[in-house]
């Protein structure tokens, strides 16, 4: 199988070397924190953070922070996110942030936005890092106790573990889930997928935001029979084949997205599972070519189309099966 060439998914990029022999070594981080670059991430508020135009045309790109002007925090609780290039280590933080704040590095271009609405325009550096620094902070935010024994934990190797007082230990989890495009299979612009409207991003009075079909991996299945059962589950139709695509992280709040191509016989008849899907209709690829340039193109019931966040796996899937 092949796709168009259109890169990696957004949220599969990085350039930082995460350095993981350093985590364990405290009084290494100590030193490192004193010449590090910080990331403040806000858990509180779906992991926002600050960007800011560079100013020189390269776009969009993550504010960090000298240690000085990071918000103080314990020790424990500064994670290490790996070193750049230069060697410079860069740390993140979990802290409140307002939109008040933005002018604190003298940028009063500085905004804040959470990966899944500037991933897609950040370089490779910083779409890395934020995306790890979302999920690491809210993972935190959301295991302060051990599920084994309920105590209380505490962050330790840089930020990659919890303890607790008795010694259990936990680590950041990964929920690993499937999304599916389907198709017909047949090239061209004639060709067609077929793209839900869900419940969940039933969208607003004028349009309907329509993807694709998603769900994780349940427990003794693998990928592929998960796309299957998804399918079946979601629009009622019987796969033929399906073929892996990519993967990217989905940092909402820890999953890891695996993208694949499934193909169905379109004589079969949509059957969406009311509980799940508003609608689901196929596509022509010059209709699906046509929302991605801007064009209005109505859903068949009153509706304008939108399509998956540009961020998003779901963006990747259509736009390289387009390009396809």
């Amino acid at each position: 199988m092949t796709v168009g060439d259109v890169g990696p998914p957004p949220l599969a990029r990085a350039s930082v070397d995460r350095a993981a022999r350093h985590r364990t070594d405290p009084q290494w981080l100590a030193r490192a924190w004193d010449r590090s670059r910080v990331l403040v991430v806000d858990s509180a508020a779906g992991g926002r953070a600050f960007v800011r135009d560079d100013g020189a045309g390269a776009g969009l790109g993550l504010v960090l922070v000298g240690p000085e002007q990071a918000p103080a925090v314990a020790v424990e609780d500064r994670i290490f996110l790996g070193t750049d290039d230069d060697g410079t280590p860069i740390f993140a933080v979990d802290a409140v942030l307002s939109a008040a704040g933005s002018d604190a590095d003298g940028s009063p271009a500085a905004r804040l936005v959470t990966v899944r609405d500037v991933g897609h325009l950040l370089g490779d550096r910083d779409a890395g890092l934020f995306t790890t620094a979302a999920a690491l902070v809210s993972w935190h935010a959301r295991h302060p106790y051990a599920a084994s024994t309920g105590l209380a934990t505490r962050a330790v190797d840089g930020g990659w573990s919890r303890v607790d007082s008795g010694g259990a230990r936990s680590w950041p989890r990964t929920d690993p889930a499937v999304i599916a495009l389907l198709t017909d299979g047949v090239a061209g612009p004639a060709g067609r997928c077929l793209l839900a409207n869900h419940h969940a991003r039933r969208g607003d009075g004028q349009h309907r935001l329509y993807s694709c079909l998603a769900g994780f991996v349940e427990p003794g299945e693998s990928a592929e029979a998960a796309v299957a059962r998804e399918v079946a589950e979601e629009v009622g139709m019987t796969l033929s084949r399906s073929a892996y695509v990519a993967s990217q992280s989905w940092p909402f709040p820890g999953t890891l997205m695996l993208g694949y191509l499934a193909y169905v016989d379109p004589e079969q008849p949509i059957r969406p599972d009311p509980e799940e899907i508003v609608r689901a209709r196929w596509f022509s690829r010059a209709e699906v070519s046509a929302i991605l340039a801007g064009e209005r193109v109505d859903s068949g019931d009153g509706f304008v189309v939108r399509l998956a966040p540009p961020a998003s796996i779901a963006a990747y899937l259509i736009h390289s099966w387009v390009a396809d």
